[in-house]
């Protein structure tokens, strides 16, 4: 049997700068990533369990361009939200790398607000829109399907990081999975690309490296340390606890 053709993902967060890093993976002559950047296979409402590895791979085979790649990723953000989706990663391919890009999840969660409010599906004020979260989801658990309220208004569950993780590492080893963060491919992209390169055993791609800004939501920021910004951070005060209690992760300015 030949090795999945899905070695890596960018499997998360949404709103956490997958597009960016994408992009710069893509970039690399050596990787081929779907021509969409996500290819959704594994939160296809289609999906069937008893799929073998190549029935998996005959369906990412479409969403590629190139076919003599060295490696073959995949950037869908929401296959970290859910463990189903982490389940069935893990019985396709259970030596996958995974590249997490994390974000202040107050930040994340704005961004995630302003696009569903730009794509007209978001009618509720923001902290409104985080009260009536756990509500809105709570029929939908499951749901993975684009459309669903799990997709759209998970601006809180998508920012708790310590639960993905927990998940995550129940499936995959701590050595096959690299977290970033989003303001450090800001501040210092090649940086970042260096240690990405390193994680999937490739060589820089030759020449100088261009990182451009690759996408900004323009909608009005929070300014850190304002009271709105204290409330905001008030409300994801568990998740903020738990993610430096379990993971380090800490969301001071001078860290994030």
């Amino acid at each position: 049997m030949s090795d999945p053709r899905i070695s890596f993902l960018v499997g998360g967060v949404q709103k956490g700068g997958t597009t960016a890093l994408a992009s710069f993976i893509a970039a690399h002559p050596d990787i081929a990533l779907p021509r969409q950047k996500e290819a959704h296979l594994f939160d296809d409402a289609a999906f069937d369990p008893s799929w073998s590895v190549a029935d998996i791979d005959a369906r990412y085979a479409m969403h590629f361009d190139a076919e003599h790649a060295r490696l073959f990723g995949d950037a869908t953000p929401i296959y970290i939200l859910h463990p189903v989706l982490v389940r069935r990663i893990a019985a396709y391919n259970p030596g996958m790398k995974w590249i997490l890009i994390l974000r202040h999840p107050v930040e994340r969660a704005l961004s995630h607000y302003h696009m569903e409010r730009a794509r007209g599906r978001e009618y509720l004020p923001f902290w409104l829109a985080l009260a009536c979260e756990s509500r809105r989801l709570r029929a939908y658990g499951d749901d993975c399907s684009r459309d669903s309220p799990l997709s759209r208004h998970s601006y809180r569950l998508r920012g708790d990081y310590a639960r993905q993780l927990d998940v995550l590492y129940g499936f995959f080893p701590h050595d096959q999975v690299l977290v970033l963060r989003n303001a450090e491919l800001s501040h210092a992209p090649g940086a970042v690309m260096a240690r990405v390169w390193e994680f999937l055993g490739v060589d820089p791609p030759a020449g100088d490296e261009s990182h451009p800004r690759v996408f900004e939501g323009h909608y009005r920021r929070l300014r850190r340390g304002g009271l709105r910004w204290r409330f905001y951070e008030w409300l994801f005060r568990r998740e903020l606890a738990a993610q430096v209690e379990r993971y380090g992760l800490h969301w001071s300015a001078a860290a994030d």
